[in-house]
């Protein structure tokens, strides 16, 4: 059992052997939830041909899930003593996201210009946002070193919130976009403020890149999950080879994608580029959201080869090679600034997103089918190029 009561301290950010604790592992299970409810209004709205109406809001739940779980994440990787008062108020921000997550289908309800219902997200925001300004409160009276930089925190996320429940009451739908860009902006700029105190947040190099590695995992899982459902669904007239084939390019595209990611050594770059951390971990939200996007993707062109959806097969296949393409690309884009040399060639990086996003134009005559495929032989054409460059370099032995 965990001591009732420990000082609430900023952890040593050389500490070794930091991994991720048990009550880490629990919380992130609460996003599964979240996720999932999220991946499956996507893929609906895609099936039905209504990418452009469901963009605004996918990004708009996106990014509360995201953010809820980053401003958590980091300063767990400083303040975390895992004591009962902390365990508490760690329990807190979990139901938040719970309620979030019973808000993620009024939030995709109808569209921008008939208002959209965010009052249960902004509400489970609000009761996440409760449980860490609680605990960051405590950092503030234990950790004397610290408090500028905890204080700093305390103050900004609650001025943010206060925002957020002025816009849920006060800002009419029509302004819904400035509102929320203003809102983010003043979101990511907290814990940029709160380093300016002269006392940066104390975070570990180690511990952020492999939670952040969890995250990945989690949402790959949920393309897992997509297929999955989609195949269920499919199943009910029966095996067909269209449905094999579709199911097993989307497992080899999963799995090259998490190969490819934990290919670049992220930890070593954080430790020699501390101060490059906001891009890297700012800019994990475009490849979460493109992982989240093509989970519905893939669960779309199950759909698309074995039931009827009103999506042409263009739409299908750029439901998914978009968040490939992107994938990708940000990869090599937000791990080039931190380590000496990025395992997956940008040449190459470059020429996988190019040909990605030509494929679906080829849909009339390949279907949806063919895309996926070649999606999948593409990226999987890339991990090669990736391995024999890394080899050749001295990146990585042939034999250990």
């Amino acid at each position: 059992m965990k001591a009732i009561r420990t000082r609430m301290v900023a952890r040593s950010i050389h500490e070794p052997h930091r991994v991720s604790s048990p009550l880490e592992l629990l919380f992130d299970l609460t996003f599964v939830v979240a996720i999932s409810s999220l991946v499956v209004q996507l893929a609906h709205a895609v099936a039905a041909g209504h990418v452009a109406e469901a963009i605004g809001p996918f990004l708009m739940v996106f990014f509360a899930i995201w953010w809820a779980w980053n401003q958590f994440t980091w300063l767990a990787s400083a303040y975390d003593t895992d004591d009962v008062l902390y365990r508490v108020f760690t329990m807190v921000q979990m139901g938040g996201v719970l309620v979030i997550a019973a808000g993620v289908p009024g939030a995709f309800a109808v569209g921008v210009e008939n208002g959209q219902d965010f009052t249960a997200i902004t509400v489970g925001y609000l009761i996440m946002r409760a449980g860490l300004i609680a605990t960051l409160v405590r950092a503030t009276r234990e950790d004397p070193d610290s408090r500028p930089t905890s204080l700093r925190y305390v103050i900004g996320i609650s001025v943010v919130q206060l925002g957020w429940l002025l816009r849920l009451l006060l800002i009419p739908n029509e302004y819904i976009v400035p509102a929320f860009i203003t809102l983010v902006a003043a979101e990511l700029a907290v814990p940029v403020w709160a380093d300016l105190s002269g006392h940066g947040l104390a975070w570990h190099p180690h511990h952020i890149a492999e939670r952040y590695g969890l995250f990945t995992i989690i949402l790959l899982g949920e393309s897992v999950l997509a297929v999955t459902v989609a195949v269920q669904e499919s199943l009910v007239d029966g095996l067909t080879s269209p449905l094999v084939i579709v199911a097993v390019a989307g497992l080899v595209l999963l799995f090259t994608l998490w190969w490819l990611y934990f290919s670049e050594p992220a930890a070593d770059g954080l430790v020699a580029h501390r101060d490059r951390a906001y891009l890297w971990g700012y800019g994990h939200v475009f490849i979460y959201a493109s992982l989240a996007a093509m989970g519905a993707g893939l669960e779309v062109a199950v759909q698309a080869v074995t039931l009827h959806v009103d999506a042409s097969p263009t739409l299908v296949g750029y439901a998914l090679a978009v968040p490939v393409a992107l994938f990708v690309v940000l990869l090599w884009v937000l791990h080039a600034p931190i380590v000496e040399r990025v395992v997956i060639p940008p040449v190459g990086t470059v020429a996988a997103a190019v040909v990605v996003l030509l494929l679906p134009l080829a849909s009339p005559a390949i279907g949806v089918i063919g895309v996926t495929l070649g999606i999948t032989v593409v990226t999987v054409a890339l991990l090669v190029i990736a391995l024999l460059s890394a080899h050749v370099r001295g990146l990585v032995p042939a034999v250990d």
